[in-house]
């Protein structure tokens, strides 16, 4: 099964993306994939990180994944990857083909659960910047790729989950 909850920063859709990793993995832990990259070492992200590590408590087996996601997901297990947002900016020196393949290795697989995070970015005015840009259209893209071969889509509000497929 491969779930995405898609929503705007601080929506709650990490916590909800959690209970739902929890619930399908029954008696099983699931992993928790964590793609923060800390080379910024920005003071306000460890926070947030504390946060989220202090919100799953020991429900899940950590890993820190940056860049390769399927290097670290194994067959029959429940995973829960938080953030593709963070992926996907940790990935921008790739070609976007690549990252495509990539994501399209995992999504096909039929022997894991996957329940992913991703930002809502693309709402705004289109950024000044390329890079901005390209992040925000690669938000777009994979968000789509994984929509589409997602079985279920949440998009979340104030906390607020709303089933779009």
């Amino acid at each position: 099964m491969k779930i995405l909850y898609y929503g705007g920063q601080k929506s709650g859709k990490s916590l909800l993306a959690e209970k739902m990793t929890i619930k399908l993995s029954k008696d099983k832990k699931p992993y928790y994939i964590a793609t923060y990259n800390n080379i910024y070492d920005d003071k306000e992200m460890h926070q947030r990180i504390l946060t989220h590590k202090t919100q799953r408590q020991d429900n899940f087996i950590t890993i820190e994944e940056p860049y390769d996601l399927n290097k670290v997901i194994e067959d029959n297990n429940y995973y829960l990857v938080d953030c593709i947002s963070m992926w996907i900016l940790n990935s921008l020196n790739k070609p976007l083909d690549t990252i495509l393949d990539e994501l399209n290795t995992l999504l096909i697989r039929e022997d894991i659960s996957v329940v992913f995070v991703l930002n809502d970015v693309n709402s705004g005015v289109i950024p000044m910047d390329r890079e901005s840009r390209e992040y925000v259209d690669r938000c777009g893209i994979i968000g789509q790729k994984i929509a589409s071969m997602s079985d279920k889509v949440y998009s979340v509000t104030l906390g607020i989950a709303r089933e779009l497929k």
